[in-house]
């Protein structure tokens, strides 16, 4: 008989065994431990199932148990975690190791201005000619929601560079070459302008939009690399409710002047003006899923509570149980605040709502009533690490909401690369 042919034979034995003894239960407990695990070198990495094994990644040592079950494990690079009991090997982990990452933690409320890649169609406008109402733009095939981004061959970036071209090409009665991006896609389209009885002045029959603005919250800043995070989700456009393409844009200093507080059915908002010198505090060149990405003028923007670096929680890491906010209800003061994590989810690919939070702090109910519009991006702090940053509100219960985990905000920051996922080595 071959050799692979007895090893096999040798392996159906010790499991049959195994079960016999009485070691069926752990194994049911190993299969709740994951398959693949990212963690920062020299973190500690606690597995409930069995028997809170504890396993410190600087070592490299293989930790024997009494019971017989035993790790292995390696510090750099990505590795491979082996669980045993009696000898015979149970599951295998793939965990990859990264190097340590810390970021300092916001707070401050912030001014967002947005400017567009190319100029938004927010409507249609019908123009009233001796022949009926009619909208060139929509006749044209031009959608809500489309981003015009050339006209006969040259970008466009503003609404100033539109009405000279338009008014050219109607009094020259000639039709307009028009570029639009729909859904990530070009297409062309072909419009005559016209005038509305009456008037001198020549129309598509669209409402357009260069830009946006609105306000929300630091999550985070890398001091060495100046690159930002805020938000924690999309700014989307707020007749097209499209993600807003964006060219470019800044983040200002903002000041919060009141509260609407949130009820039943009803989320609150923070109200907040630029503040008077309007520092530009950063420029921003990203608008994800994710939040609003870019780089800060200095590397000095402070909370007055938590201005040293913090380490980061990845995914696996989080607990349910107590945390903290930062977030800013009055004024420019940054202020801490008491939330229960309710749920953390383990997530392997990019998604925003990976923890589901309850605000549980008095002085901020009272203030709020919970979690309001404006407070997006509000870093979660749990344990002395930055664990994610609050995104959304419950509608019909603004005490509770989403957070995303902070990992995904970094990695579309570039501060570091993939948290999360591990691949075999």
């Amino acid at each position: 008989m071959k050799v692979e042919g007895v090893r096999i034979i040798v392996g159906i034995l010790l499991i049959a065994g195994m079960l016999f003894v009485g070691f069926s239960n752990p194994i049911k407990e190993w299969a709740h431990i994951p398959t693949t695990i990212s963690v920062f070198s020299g973190e500690k990495l606690t597995f409930e199932h069995p028997k809170n094994v504890t396993l410190d990644f600087t070592s490299g040592s293989v930790l024997n148990k009494q019971d017989g079950e035993s790790i292995t494990a390696v510090a750099e690079g990505k590795q491979n975690v082996v669980f045993s009991a009696a000898g015979f090997p149970v599951k295998s982990m793939n965990v990859n190791v990264l190097p340590e990452q810390k970021v300092i933690a916001g707070g401050q409320s912030i001014g967002v201005k947005l400017n567009t890649k190319g100029v938004l169609v927010v409507g249609h406008h019908l123009i009233k000619t001796n022949s009926g109402e009619i909208s060139p733009g929509e006749t044209a095939g031009i959608e809500v929601g489309d981003m015009i981004t050339k006209i006969n061959g040259v970008p466009i970036e503003k609404m100033s560079q539109v009405s000279k071209v338009v008014q050219q090409a109607g009094e020259d009665e000639q039709e307009l070459q028009i570029e639009v991006n729909r859904n990530h896609q070009p297409l062309n389209k072909t419009l005559l302008p016209i005038k509305a009885s009456g008037e001198q002045s020549y129309r598509m029959g669209l409402f357009i939009r260069d830009s946006a603005a609105g306000v929300g919250t630091m999550t985070f800043y890398d001091p060495d690399t100046k690159k930002f995070g805020a938000l924690g989700h999309v700014i989307s456009d707020s007749d097209t409710h499209k993600p807003i393409a964006v060219h470019d844009g800044e983040v200002l200093r903002s000041s919060v002047t009141s509260i609407e507080k949130g009820a039943h059915g009803d989320p609150g908002e923070k109200l907040a003006s630029f503040s008077k010198d309007r520092e530009i505090l950063g420029n921003i060149n990203k608008n994800s899923s994710f939040g609003i990405f870019g780089t800060l003028n200095k590397a000095n923007l402070k909370n007055d509570i938590m201005d040293k670096e913090l380490p980061i929680a990845m995914s696996n890491q989080i607990k349910e149980g107590p945390a903290k906010i930062l977030t800013v209800v009055s004024g420019e003061k940054v202020e801490e605040f008491d939330i229960e994590i309710v749920n953390a989810i383990q997530q392997k690919q990019p998604a925003t709502k990976g923890l589901v939070l309850k605000v549980t702090d008095p002085k901020l109910l009272e203030a709020t009533g919970g979690i309001v519009q404006g407070m997006s991006g509000s870093p979660i702090i749990q344990d002395g690490k930055l664990v994610g940053a609050v995104t959304h509100v419950f509608v019909n219960d603004p005490t509770s909401g989403y957070g995303c985990h902070i990992g995904w905000m970094l990695e579309e920051a570039g501060v570091m690369g993939n948290p999360q996922q591990a691949k075999a080595s």
